[in-house]
């Protein structure tokens, strides 16, 4: 019999010692556990909120502190054989005390610990003390006798096994933090303990479940397994630490992604005596075909085009992320049309909620090892370290149907060919044997269902160059970094795991977060919260020709929306009319981690940015997208697609000047292309028309220029305000072409939220919206500022 007593009551926080300019005096201090530093602090009132402004400037003495976590609880004696310190996530390198004997010490926050306590507990009052060595101090130190490493930043996040991003990124903030993160507890158990359950489900119904235990006894052990209403048994003899369950369930109901199936999951229930593990599984099969250079995942047998974000940590302090907040950002990437997540190497494993989530709702999970953008070193404690936590989680995550990738690193292997950094390491370790060696010997020993892909971006062999298009996965960041969107057109990929545009927050999201008065897009608040290089300076340039020059912060607010918008729609639309030569699209990024200008399409308020409605098009199951003179019909439905296509070629007042209609056929999966008819390609005044095609209910627009060179009528419309049950409803009727018609409700109220956005009308259409959340002043909300368009009048 095993019980389990959490430890989360009566902690508090001392400031033990800081190498920073410590501010308040901070002793016995409550905390919150799980919890850290900064959020016991901000709890307390002793520091302002690092989200906030440039407050999180004034707290970089945080993470050169060492932080004492103290409880003293009281113990009432067992009669088990053993008792343990269970720590599932300790941040980072701490030393811990129990009455005051050292207990053992950690350094790593990405992997639990257990210590066996029993023989220091007292009936009574007991004392619990965690010290935490000062983040900055334990990784200087390591890079001091291992020798400096290339990084992205002038940060030392390669040297310790903490969350790299904590340091800060080109979207995040720098909050260099400490404390218990995840549970703390003592577990008593007598005989054995469920050490490890290791479920490898496969497709055809068979599930090997692999059980390690723990023995406080040597004698015989019955296990026993039971899943979709077979049970099988073994007895683990005397001795034996590791056995094998092998059952087979007849006719299973197949998981798939969304878009290609169902997602059932069956309830796993593994027994050791009197304890008692659970867990749900899915049955399917995964395979990475590789074929000429291919980048395809083949989920029970079919190819699936990859339509995903990227994933960071949704906060910059995991303990706040709840399993409701992971549901509301799940169902934004879902409902955008998303069948994957990757989870990015510059973060963290995520916690059972994530994969469970992803399980339910059929969301592929690409899961990077946590190695981003730096030379990391293999010597002192690390190699060690990294196995540990490779193989706690390779097992941990072995049950999860979602998972469909292990990746060994985010963008490393590039960094060491192209990034200039060989010269600098002069021959020392780089991660190379972590990526080629340790980790997918890891997982090919602990998870054999599953690829293994050495990093991203990855051509498929250590000798090639990593990030080319033609071979495995690419990362596209020349378009943001130095060229035009329309640069998407140049590309011809194989899979697209990481590339994006960046766009300000929603206005309600900037305006908490920025005290700024005015708002401008130079105001200190507003620059703080842009953390790229260049940042405002790229938004600028990336309109280019594409939108009219800003006239103060609202136009600038607006137009680098869109252009974000348009930008990823163009690079989407490009590689979906590629499949079956490209198989993917990983957008960068599905969320923040706080209020910041970035490449999201949800803003650190869990605002959906007007990127996210183009996105729900782009990424729609069937797409029309005009291609190289031609129209590509996309369909990514397991029905085919048949139709009359309908081509015309208007007036910008909407006269048809030209027209053409075509049956059309796609495949189940698959995608056309049908060449423009020369009188409806070539336009009589390229400032003067619109390309229209529809299929179905679908449709797509050309316009022959960019909005600037085209002779817009200054828009005239008439809306229609009503309240409905719920909200608002908002009509709009086009008098002349509308051109990316919004509404941002939130300026109004910060509740507020619509359901579409950039809708295009063209004369004698309408769009109706939907508003929702808060008060809004119906008059206001079909006014300007809150409601824009591109040729709305100057």
């Amino acid at each position: 019999m095993s019980s389990y007593r959490p430890l989360h009551d009566g902690w508090t926080v001392t400031a033990v010692s800081s190498t920073g300019k410590l501010r308040p005096v901070v002793a016995g201090l409550p905390a919150s556990v799980p919890g850290c530093v900064h959020t016991d602090l901000l709890a307390a009132g002793l520091i302002e909120d690092p989200y906030l402004d440039d407050n999180e400037n004034r707290l970089t003495w945080i993470g050169r502190t060492a932080w004492a976590y103290e409880t003293t609880f009281t113990w009432g004696g067992t009669d088990d054989d053993r008792a343990d310190l269970v720590c599932a996530g300790l941040d980072t390198a701490a030393t811990l005390v129990l009455n005051g004997v050292e207990i053992g010490t950690t350094a790593n926050m990405h992997r639990s610990y257990r210590f066996t306590v029993r023989h220091l507990l007292r009936t009574g009052e007991n004392t619990l003390k965690i010290l935490f060595e000062p983040p900055y101090a334990y990784a200087e130190a390591r890079r001091a006798a291992l020798g400096d490493r290339p990084g992205a930043y002038a940060e030392p996040y390669q040297f310790i096994r903490k969350m790299a991003c904590n340091f800060g990124w080109d979207w995040g903030p720098t909050v260099v933090t400490a404390g218990i993160w995840r549970p703390i507890g003592i577990e008593t158990w007598s005989t054995a303990r469920l050490a490890e359950v290791r479920p490898l489900a496969h497709g055809d119904g068979r599930v090997e479940v692999h059980v390690t235990v723990e023995r406080a006894a040597e004698r015989p052990l019955t296990l026993s397994a039971s899943v979709g209403g077979v049970t099988e048994t073994v007895t683990i003899g005397a001795g034996q630490r590791r056995a094998v369950v092998t059952l087979t369930v007849p006719d299973p109901d197949l998981w798939w992604p969304r878009g290609y199936g169902e997602q059932p999951l069956y309830d796993l229930t593994i027994r050791l005596e009197d304890q008692e593990w659970t867990g749900r599984i899915g049955f399917r099969s995964v395979e990475l075909d590789r074929t000429d250079g291919a980048f395809t995942f083949v989920i029970n047998g079919k190819p699936v085009f990859v339509k995903g974000f990227n994933w960071i940590p949704d906060d910059c302090f995991p303990s706040r992320i709840t399993r409701e907040r992971l549901a509301e950002r799940f169902a934004q990437a879902v409902a955008a049309g998303a069948n994957c997540l990757r989870v990015w190497g510059g973060g963290m494993y995520e916690s059972e909620d994530f994969y469970d989530l992803a399980d339910e709702m059929g969301l592929l999970v690409w899961q990077d090892f946590p190695f981003a953008c730096a030379a990391y070193p293999e010597e002192g404690p690390f190699a060690a370290e990294v196995e540990a936590e490779a193989r706690e989680h390779v097992a941990r995550l072995a049950r999860h149907a979602s998972l469909v990738l292990w990746c060994g690193n985010n963008e490393n292997i590039e960094g060491h060919a192209d990034w200039g950094w060989q010269e600098k390491l002069e021959g020392r370790s780089w991660g190379a044997g972590f990526y080629y060696d340790l980790l997918p010997r890891v997982v090919a020993e602990l998870d054999p269902t599953r690829p293994y892909w050495p990093g991203s971006p990855y051509s498929g062999a250590p000798d090639l160059p990593p990030n080319d298009p033609s071979k495995g996965t690419v990362h596209i960041w020349t378009v943001w970094n130095t060229h035009d969107y329309s640069h998407y057109a140049t590309y011809t990929p194989r899979f697209v795991a990481e590339f994006g545009f960046q766009g300000p927050p929603t206005y309600a999201t900037l305006r908490a977060a920025v005290s700024d008065d005015p708002l401008t897009p130079e105001s200190p608040g507003v620059m703080h919260h842009q953390k790229a290089i260049d940042g405002n300076l790229k938004l600028l340039r990336g309109l280019g020709e594409h939108l009219p020059r800003p006239d103060g912060f609202d136009d600038w607010h607006y137009y680098t929306q869109v252009n974000q918008a348009r930008a990823m729609t163009f690079g989407i639309e490009r590689f979906r009319a590629l499949a079956p030569h490209c198989m993917g699209t990983i957008v960068w990024q599905l969320n923040d981690c706080w209020p910041v200008t970035s490449w999201s399409a949800v803003d650190g308020g869990g605002r959906r940015k007007p990127l996210w409605y183009a996105l729900r098009r782009a990424y729609a199951d069937r797409l029309l997208t005009f291609q190289d003179g031609a129209l590509a019909i996309v369909n990514d439905t397991d029905e085919p697609w048949s139709g009359e296509l309908a081509l015309e070629r208007l007036s910008l007042a909407g006269e048809i000047l030209a027209k053409e209609r075509a049956g059309v056929s796609v495949p189940p999966r698959g995608t056309a292309s049908v060449e423009l008819p020369e009188g409806i390609a070539r336009p009589g005044d390229p400032a003067g028309e619109v390309l229209v095609a529809t299929l179905d209910g679908v449709r797509a627009l050309r316009f022959p220029g960019e909005d600037p060179a085209m002779d817009y009528p200054p828009a005239e419309m008439d809306t229609q305000v009503e309240e409905i049950e719920g909200g608002l409803r908002v009509r709009v009727t086009a008098r002349t072409i509308v051109r990316d018609l919004a509404i941002f409700p939130d300026r109004l109220d910060p509740r507020a939220t619509v359901d579409d956005q950039l809708v295009t009308l063209l004369p004698g259409e309408s769009a109706v919206f939907h508003v929702t959340g808060g008060e809004v002043d119906p008059g206001a909300l079909v006014r300007h500022p809150v409601l824009r368009c591109v040729n709305e009048p100057r």
